[in-house]
Formats: structure tokens, sequence, C-alpha cells
């Protein structure tokens, strides 16, 4: 069984804490092999005191729903007040890191670069920096593996909470290898430790470590979602569901203006590498066309070593344009955030074939491959 960074540190480097009042970054993503939370684990050590939690979006509990503002609170579980990362306020302030001596991060990120997740730790690690506050990384699996990096790289035009950085969508990266990466390429001047995992390798998915799979948020229920999740979410900047508000999120996608069974065969008929297309209907509970009958496709990993989801999501972009031409819509500032530019959106507008746009990711990547090599923690 793969042990993540949070079990190293309580159970063999817990002299780290001694003598320290400790804030926790966490959530209820971040579990131990016994399913205790990162905030047992602390608290049942003598060697710090775990004093304040601070909650990323989605709160401690994993209970919001996306874009929803966490409330700072106190914790019924614990009485530890939380401090939220994601409301007013999405950077620590001088008044929540007041009397700590220590910062910890634990939290399950999800290996893409939308996943607000990776942009709060970047922003911990600013403001740990500003307040001369040393911060200890728990690392945890990537749970779609560390070796397939796709998508263009965001441009500094887009920066956003969805993407605080020149990361490509999926970037390959665990958690720790991102503290490095922001700490020694990109130049955040913090002190950081990060705890590696024991027993991970770059080729293994989630459900290769042993461990349990605890929802990272509302929507990503299973490693299928996060592992499509990376293409589907583009759908978020688009007048298609993307499956909110129903038991397959980011499994499938639809409007109820969508011929499925046309999309399914014109997909089907592409052959692209380690998915099918079935159609589909579907009525969401939330999200866009809640209440709504749609009609629609559902994505079936067939092989996840080929998968590109990314590539597809775009293919399917395409063939909805194809079906649909006056009815699809582009939220055009979301989208151009979640996908990091907006020369994506204007050429499948302009109807340029997708393998032409896909291979002008590969000089854009060529930066952030060669600072991504400085940072691998892991075979």
């Amino acid at each position: 069984m793969v042990e993540p960074g949070i079990t190293v540190l309580s159970e063999r480097c817990s002299h780290l804490l001694a003598g320290k009042r400790l804030g926790l970054v966490t959530n209820a993503s971040a579990i131990l092999p016994d399913l205790s939370s990162s905030v047992d684990a602390l608290r049942r050590l003598d060697d710090g005191r775990l004093v304040a939690l601070f909650a990323p979006e989605h709160g401690i509990d994993v209970a919001l729903a996306e874009g929803v503002p966490v409330i700072s609170s106190v914790n019924r579980a614990t009485g530890l007040p939380v401090h939220s990362l994601y409301g007013d306020a999405t950077r620590p302030a001088a008044s929540m890191l007041e009397g700590l001596d220590l910062l910890v991060f634990d939290i399950q990120a999800v290996g893409a670069r939308f996943y607000t997740y990776i942009t709060t730790l970047h922003y911990v690690l600013e403001a740990a920096a500003a307040h001369r506050l040393p911060v200890i990384v728990c690392d945890r699996p990537n749970p779609i593996g560390g070796e397939i990096v796709e998508g263009p790289v965001l441009e500094p035009d887009f920066a956003s909470f969805v993407g605080a950085g020149p990361l490509p969508i999926r970037y390959a990266l665990t958690i720790g290898e991102l503290a490095k990466l922001y700490v020694d390429v990109w130049g955040i001047n913090a002190r950081v430790e990060i705890l590696p995992c024991t027993g991970w390798k770059r080729n293994m998915w989630f459900d290769h470590t042993g461990l349990i799979w605890a929802a990272p948020s509302p929507n990503l229920p299973s490693l299928e979602s996060a592992i499509l999740y990376p293409g589907m979410c583009l759908l978020e900047g688009t007048n298609l569901s993307e499956g909110r508000g129903t038991p397959l999120p980011f499994q499938i996608a639809g409007a109820p203006w969508l011929d499925g069974q046309a999309l399914a065969d014109s997909m089907n008929r592409l052959e692209l590498p380690g998915v099918g297309f079935r159609p589909i209907q579907f009525v969401p509970t939330g999200g866009k066309w809640a209440g709504e009958l749609c009609s629609g496709v559902q994505l079936h990993i067939l092989d996840r070593d080929w998968l590109r989801s990314v590539t597809v999501v775009l293919h399917l972009l395409a063939a909805v344009n194809a079906l649909h031409p006056e009815t699809i819509t582009f939220q055009a500032l979301h989208f151009d955030r979640l996908i990091g530019t907006d020369s994506v959106r204007h050429a499948l507008n302009s109807g340029v074939p997708v393998d032409e746009i896909v291979s002008d990711w590969v000089p854009v990547q060529t930066t952030f491959l060669r600072q991504r090599a400085e940072v691998l923690m892991y075979e």
C-alpha cells in the first residue's frame, strides 16, 4: 500500500512538529489508510498543538457545491476555528496566521490545473513566505497518474483562481511536486518541507495505491469521473451539461436540444484511443438544464492509458458544433480561463481541425516540461 505524506508525518516525522502551534490546510479528502482524517492524525500527537484549520473550496467537509463561498466558522467535531480560503478571502490573512508557528498542507488534488486546491496551495505558500512561516506539505498520489501531460499551457492574460500559473491542463505532478515547482522554479520564497508518499510510482493510477477514494469534491465521486475531468470540465464554459446533478458527473454530456444518437455515431466514427460513446438521456437535478430532459452521450473509458480527455472533449465540441451550429454557445471568458487561452475557442469556431489545434500545444509545453523535470520526486 502507498502511504500518503500525512502518515509519514504522524508516524515517523512528528518531531518536526515539536513545540509548534499548528495550522492545517485540509478537507475531508485527506484521509489516512485507517480512514481517519489528517485532523485526527495531528490531534493524536503530543509533539505539536493543532490550533486552527483552513478550508479550501467545498469546505472542510467537502459538502458545498462548486462556487459556493465557504464561511469561516468553528469546527463542530474539534471546536477549532475554521478560516475560509474560498470566499471573501482566497489567501490566508495576517490575522489568520497570528500565533501560528507552522502550517501543514494536506489535500487530495486530482491532477488538473483548474482544480482550485492547487491555486490554494500557491496562495498559501505566498502568504507563508510573506509572514516567514514554515510550511510542511504532505504529499499524496496524483490519482490520474504522473506521466501524461496534456493541454495548452496557461497564458498570463487568462490567469485566475482556476489557473494561477503556466501549467498545462494535465500537469502530471503530485501536490508535493507542485510545491517544489512553485518554490524552486517559480520563485515563491517560502520555507517548505515536503513529506513524500512512500511506495508511489509515476505510472500508478489511484486504484493501484491501495488507498481509499474519498471524494475530493462533491462532483468527483469516483476515479472514472476524475480521469475524464481534465477534458470534461471544459464543458462548464459552454451550454452543454457536463453531468453535474446526475450520478455520472463529468462522464456524460448533453442538452435538451442535442441529438445524442447522432453525436454518439459521429464520435465513434473517429475511433479515438481509449474511449467509446453511447447515447443517453438524463435529467440533471442541479446545474445546467436542471429538471429538463437532456439528450447526449456517455463517455466510456476503454483504455485509460491511451485516453486523452482534453483532446476527446475538443473533438466532442467540434462534433456538436457540426450538428448544432446555431445552438451550441461558449461562455467565452469562463471557457478561455479554463483552457488557458482564447486561441482554442477561436480555432473551434473557425472549423480548424482538432488535430491541428492539439499539435500547436507541443511547442508551448517545452518550457513547462523542462521545469517539470527539475521537480520530479518519484520513479
